[in-house]
């Protein structure tokens, strides 16, 4: 399977990916991990992109040493399609050449020429409608989009974050795709580590973003299509609505911190809050749960989808109140996971959460182990890949 961890070394993105890995391991799978973008890496200590990829390369040996060891060594990060990290080409190649399944989640990493012809190739939509509006709309403004649209096409089975994607009410594209929803696995036992006592009334809600990561005008059908800062600016006053500690770990191109600030959230810098995988369990942990809009994309289409992040403090006794995307009609809501459509909404379910946080705390870990428990979410995941196409 393939991810984005060494294009973006950062610990929310290792969490997001690695846990497809983990997961898949613990069922009995041999799996490997391979990154192939083609793309300068984030490098998060310097804040910029770099022509070099021992950072990220360190990044990706140090969290399979300390979270799955049985994986140390069945990793490949191919750096600028030039250099490899892990395992060398010839043995990845050869790991390739007997693999069932490549799994390619967000679809960034190019197909490896080595694969056998009788492996499925499956391309897993981790961004909802924006994606799809791509495909449809191919901007000019998205470097080697026709490339990118081909690669999403060479796959043989398609499926989505968006799990209100046959929803009435979903507003996705069609793309003449067959997409099959899917969601998100967290491995539970690597959450466990997490004190199981709540933190003091006093702690902050909490939530990780970036502000705008469009590189252009998301536009369909005459309408725009945003980012999440647009979402977050409807509930920018709710430190003045309610008596609680916020705060947002905030990053992005032109990121409005001080303004932010100004509305009465602790902002801090999502890249150093979350530099390492400990520290954004650290930051969950540290909470009193997650407050959270979603990106307006998701929002106006229906997509249905949720968070990783947001079941990683599932996963962790942290309640979440989050922005809905259509996804209030296919989670069980109301305890654990409370969600808003507006800023009053908003407020009331944050009211509703401290008034009867133990409820909602021990709820929490119970949709976590319901929902989002890696080998239930994983093993329909490889239902949908593998079985017959529908």
């Amino acid at each position: 399977m393939t991810g984005l961890v060494g294009l973006y070394p950062l610990g929310g993105v290792a969490w997001d990916y690695f846990q497809y890995v983990i997961g898949l391991a613990r069922m009995g799978h041999d799996v490997y991990y391979h990154e192939d973008t083609w793309t300068w890496p984030y490098q998060p200590l310097e804040n910029r992109a770099t022509s070099e990829g021992d950072y990220s390369a360190r990044f990706i040996g140090d969290f399979f040493a300390r979270y799955a060891p049985d994986l140390r060594d069945r990793w490949h990060y191919r750096h600028l399609h030039q250099k490899s990290y892990g395992m060398s080409q010839e043995a990845f190649d050869e790991i390739a050449r007997t693999a069932d399944l490549f799994l390619n989640v967000s679809g960034d990493c190019f197909i490896p020429d080595a694969l056998s012809p009788r492996c499925m190739k499956v391309f897993l939509d981790t961004d909802p409608g924006y994606n799809q509006i791509m495909l449809r709309e191919r901007f000019e403004w998205s470097e080697n989009v026709e490339r990118w649209c081909s690669i999403v096409e060479a796959h043989d089975r398609h499926l989505t974050n968006a799990e209100n994607i046959h929803g009435s009410d979903c507003l996705v594209p069609s793309t003449g795709l067959d997409w099959k929803p899917t969601g998100r696995p967290v491995v539970l036992a690597l959450w466990d580590a997490v004190p199981p006592d709540p933190p003091p009334p006093g702690a902050p809600w909490t939530t990780v973003m970036t502000w705008n990561n469009f590189k252009g005008p998301l536009v369909y059908q005459g309408v725009e299509y945003k980012s999440k800062g647009a979402e977050f600016e409807k509930v920018i006053e709710m430190p003045r609505r309610v008596p609680v500690p916020f705060r947002v770990a905030l990053g992005g191109t032109q990121a409005p911190a001080a303004r932010v600030a100004s509305h009465g959230w602790d902002v801090v810098d999502a890249p150093t809050a979350t530099l390492t995988p400990e520290s954004y369990r650290t930051f969950i942990a540290a909470s009193r749960g997650e407050f959270s809009t979603a990106k307006h994309v998701y929002v106006a289409l229906r997509t249905g989808w949720f968070s990783y992040r947001s079941a990683c403090y599932l996963a962790s006794g942290r309640p979440v109140v989050v922005q809905d995307t259509g996804f209030s009609s296919l989670l069980p809501c109301g305890e654990g996971i409370v969600s808003f459509d507006t800023a009053d909404a908003a407020e009331d379910a944050l009211r509703e959460v401290e008034g009867n946080y133990e409820r909602h705390a021990k709820a929490a870990r119970e949709v976590a182990e319901e929902c989002f428990e890696a080998s239930k979410v994983l093993g329909q995941l490889l239902e949908d890949s593998l079985g017959e196409a529908s």
